[in-house]
C-alpha cells in the first residue's frame, strides 16, 4: 500500500462521512501533521536511547572519556534531530498531497533546518573535542578555541551560501559568482576574525601566550591568569578577579610582560633599595669598628679586613690623625657587606641564582642600596611575606651601623622644628 493511501485516510473517511472537500483536505492535513509529529518524537526517543546505548558500550572497551563530552555536549540529541529531519524530508511529498503549490516552499524550510542542524551537530562534535583535549595535560594550554572558531566561521559561510542557493532558487556555482563581486564587503566585515585568526596562529606557533599564563598589559589593566584565549580576544581574569579582554591581535601589535620565564624558573626576583641618608655615611672609628664585631654576621670580616687596613697604613706611613688618609671603612660599606653575608644566610633564598646588594647612583632622596636576589618560592602570597621578613630586619640593622632611613618630614616633624626655633 502507497503511503499517499494513508495520508489521505482522514480525508477518505470524512468524504464519505458527507464533509465538504475544502474541509476534510484541512482537518485531515492537521490530523496527519499530528501523526507526524507522535511518529517523529517517537523515533527520536528510539534514536537516542539506540546511540546511547551504543555509546554506553564502546566506552566500556575504551579508556577515553571522549563519550562523556559527547554526552554532556548534547551530540546525541543532536544527531537524533538530524536524523529524524532527514527522514521526514523522504515522506514531505505524501504528506503535502493536497498542498502542491507549497511543496517548494516546505522543502525548501527542511532543508534549511536540515543544514542549520548538520552545522549544529559540527559545532558539537567539534566542542566535546574541545573539552577533551582541554582534559589532556599537552594541551592545557594550547588555543584550541580559535582553531574551532576558525573552522566554524567557514562552516557556517559554507552553510550561509547554501542557505541562500535554495532561498534565491539559485545554483551554489551562480551564487558564489555574485558573492565574489561582495568580496571586499566580506572583508571588511571579517577583518576582525581575520586578524585574529593570524594572531593565533602566530601567538601559537612563537609559543607568545598560553592559558594560565600570568601576564601584565598595562595599556589595557590586564595584569592577571590567562583564562581563555580564542579567535577574537584573550581573556585574562586579574588579581582582583575582574576579567580584562584583549584583541588576540593586540598581543602581536602591543608589547606585554609574561611571567612564565619566572614561572618556570628557580625562583622569583626581589629588586628592591633601601634609601640611605647621604650625610649619615662616614669613616668608621676604632671604637665604631670594635662596637660592629658583636655583630656575628661581619665578625670575621671585619677582622680579616681591619688587619689588612692597618697593614697597607703602616707599610706606607699614613697619617691616621685624619680619618680621610689612607684606606678606611665605612659604615655604609660595612652595612652593605651585612646583607650580603644576611641575603647569603637566609633560608628562603635560591643560592644557585644572582645574589648581590649594589649602591645606585645618589639620587635627591638618598643614596639607594638595592637588594637583587630570588627568592625559592615564587608563590606571590609566601613570595611578598619572604620580601617584607627581608626589609623588616635590613630596616631594623640600619640604625645598628650609625645610618639613617630617608623619609621625608611629616607635619609633626615640621611643627616640632618651628616650636624649637621658637623657643630658640
Amino acid at each position: 500500500m502507497k503511503l499517499e493511501n494513508f495520508t489521505h485516510f482522514f480525508y477518505d473517511f470524512f468524504i464519505d462521512s458527507g464533509w465538504s472537500e475544502a474541509l476534510a483536505v484541512w482537518v485531515n492535513f492537521i490530523l496527519n501533521l499530528l501523526v507526524f509529529t507522535i511518529i517523529a518524537s517517537i523515533l527520536r526517543y528510539a534514536f537516542i536511547k539506540l546511540f546511547r546505548s551504543f555509546l554506553s558500550q564502546v566506552a566500556a572497551k575504551t579508556k577515553t572519556k571522549f563519550d562523556d563530552y559527547l554526552f554532556s555536549n548534547k551530540a546525541i540529541i543532536n544527531l537524533a534531530n538530524l536524523i529524524v529531519l532527514i527522514v521526514g524530508r523522504n515522506f514531505i511529498t505524501d504528506f503535502l498531497i493536497d498542498f502542491s503549490s507549497a511543496k517548494a516552499f516546505i522543502m525548501g524550510v527542511v532543508d534549511i533546518a536540515i543544514i542549520i542542524m548538520f552545522i549544529w551537530m559540527i559545532r558539537t562534535i567539534l566542542h566535546s573535542f574541545k573539552d577533551y583535549l582541554r582534559s589532556l595535560k599537552n594541551f592545557k594550554d594550547k588555543p584550541i578555541e580559535s582553531y574551532i572558531q576558525v573552522f566554524m566561521i567557514i562552516t557556517w559561510m559554507i552553510g550561509i551560501v547554501l542557505i541562500s542557493s535554495i532561498v534565491t532558487n539559485k545554483s551554489i556555482a551562480d551564487f558564489l559568482t555574485a558573492i565574489g563581486a561582495l568580496s571586499a564587503v566580506l572583508l571588511l566585515i571579517f577583518k576582525d576574525s581575520i586578524l585574529g585568526f593570524v594572531a593565533s596562529i602566530q601567538v601559537s606557533v612563537n609559543d607568545t601566550v598560553r592559558i594560565g599564563d600570568w601576564i601584565t598589559m598595562e595599556k589595557y589593566g590586564a595584569d592577571g591568569t590567562v583564562i581563555e584565549i580564542n579567535l577574537s580576544s584573550v581573556k585574562v581574569k586579574n588579581f582582583d578577579y575582574t576579567i580584562t579582554t584583549i584583541p588576540t591581535y593586540y598581543l602581536n601589535s602591543d608589547s606585554f610582560t609574561n611571567w612564565r620565564g619566572m614561572q618556570n624558573s628557580n625562583g622569583r626576583r626581589i629588586k628592591r633599595s633601601i634609601l640611605i641618608k647621604a650625610n649619615s655615611i662616614h669613616y668608621l672609628t676604632g671604637e665604631e669598628i670594635e662596637e660592629l664585631k658583636k655583630i656575628q654576621l661581619i665578625t670575621a670580616y671585619l677582622n680579616t679586613r681591619t688587619t689588612e687596613i692597618d697593614k697597607y697604613n703602616t707599610k706606607n706611613e699614613i697619617d691616621k690623625s685624619l680619618l680621610i688618609n689612607g684606606r678606611n671603612l665605612t659604615n655604609f660599606g660595612v652595612f652593605r657587606k651585612y646583607v650580603d653575608q644576611y641575603l647569603s644566610n637566609h633560608s628562603a633564598l635560591n643560592k644557585d641564582m644572582l645574589m648581590m646588594s649594589r649602591q645606585l647612583a645618589p639620587t635627591p632622596h638618598g643614596v639607594p642600596l638595592e637588594i637583587y636576589a630570588f627568592s625559592r618560592d615564587k608563590v606571590w602570597k609566601n613570595y611578598e611575606h619572604i620580601v617584607s621578613d627581608i626589609f623588616d630586619h635590613l630596616l631594623a640593622a640600619v640604625p645598628y651601623f650609625k645610618l639613617e632611613v630617608f623619609e621625608p618630614p611629616t607635619t609633626h616633624d615640621i611643627q616640632k622644628i618651628t616650636q624649637n626655633n621658637t623657643r630658640l
